[in-house]
């Protein structure tokens, strides 16, 4: 978990150096939600996956299919809310949050792929 909030903190860096580089309109203005929930659901799957290796490796196929269902649904309830509601410049922030996304799901594999590899 801890090199998902230092990656987090890098994101974070990079919000703020666009913002201070006059890059800002690259950016929704919500981009500090669309990172918190990055980070939530990065703590849920670390949680999760944790849970899955800890009691029984049998387990852990179901316990990580599992939660690639619930984040994909989070992301669709979370993206369909926003829209919903009638959020400013929609494009803007289905881009960002789909940057995100590949960022979270790209790292997120790589660190599970260095866990499980002395397994195989």
């Amino acid at each position: 978990m801890l090199k998902t909030l230092v990656a987090s903190a890098g994101i974070a860096v990079v919000f703020f150096l666009a913002s201070v580089l006059n890059l800002g309109y690259l950016l929704h203005p919500q981009k500090w939600i669309i990172l918190g929930f990055f980070i939530a659901v990065s703590y849920l799957f670390h949680f999760f996956s944790e849970q899955g290796m800890a009691d029984n490796q049998d387990k852990f196929v179901l316990f990580y299919l599992s939660n690639v269902v619930i984040r994909f649904f989070l992301y669709l309830i979370f993206i369909g809310l926003k829209l919903y509601v009638g959020i400013e410049q929609p494009i803007l922030f289905v881009l960002n949050f789909f940057a995100l996304y590949l960022f979270y799901t790209i790292f997120e594999n790589i660190n599970l792929y260095r866990k499980l590899r002395p397994n195989s």
